[in-house]
């Protein structure tokens, strides 16, 4: 029997992991059964267990993935010599997942991953590592500000970073319940808060001038 490239079974696996993110999205994880992403995605039952053993798996890849584009994100944030701007441009560009209509089905199945976290250690500990990634990635930009005399010494950096994942969110929640939402007034908002009230008198001045 010719062996599967590696090119086909990384096809393979995204084509089930595309059909239980519909299904999941569409249905909730416990309302899909493996026979419902078999006959989404066109595989075997068989074909399917060769990549995952079990519906959680599934779950659990599709959190990895998930992880995997937020690192990019993450880095690509920390490139920015003004650790000031790196924190405006993470925070953008995470804004723009939000106005990202082709990620709807991602959005939602990420939020129904946050309540299976309560009942599942495996999800538990896969949105804590995920989460803790972006947070550390906050911290590392918040105190690289403080370093430089951007951003006000006083100001607690790990829970800075926590505020600013609760406030998205919370948005995050309301674009998957179909709130409308001006993606250009929130961010306006959230950059004259950090202004306002995180940046020392000498950043403030250099940024107005």
């Amino acid at each position: 029997m010719p062996k599967i490239s590696d090119a086909k079974r990384e096809t393979r696996r995204q084509q089930i992991l595309d059909a239980a993110l519909r299904c999941f999205s569409r249905d909730g994880f416990h309302n899909t059964t493996t026979a419902d992403i078999v006959r989404e995605s066109g595989v075997s039952q068989g074909a399917l267990y060769l990549y995952f053993a079990t519906k959680e798996d599934i779950i659990l890849a599709l959190a990895d993935d998930r992880h995997q584009n937020e690192a990019i994100t993450n880095a690509l944030a920390q490139r920015e010599q003004d650790p000031v701007q790196g924190l405006l441009s993470l925070i953008e560009l995470y804004a723009d997942g939000l106005a990202d209509q082709t990620r709807l089905d991602a959005r939602r199945v990420g939020i129904q991953g946050w309540a299976e976290a309560l009942r599942s250690p495996r999800i538990h500990d896969s949105v804590i590592k995920g989460l803790n990634a972006v947070r550390a990635a906050i911290v590392r930009l918040i105190e690289r500000a403080q370093h430089t005399g951007q951003i006000r010494p006083e100001i607690d950096a790990d829970a800075l970073s926590r505020v600013l994942i609760a406030l998205f969110q919370g948005l995050l929640l309301q674009v998957a319940w179909g709130e409308p939402l001006d993606r250009e007034i929130c961010g306006r908002l959230v950059h004259n808060l950090i202004r306002d009230a995180l940046l020392t008198p000498a950043a403030l001045a250099a940024l107005n001038s």
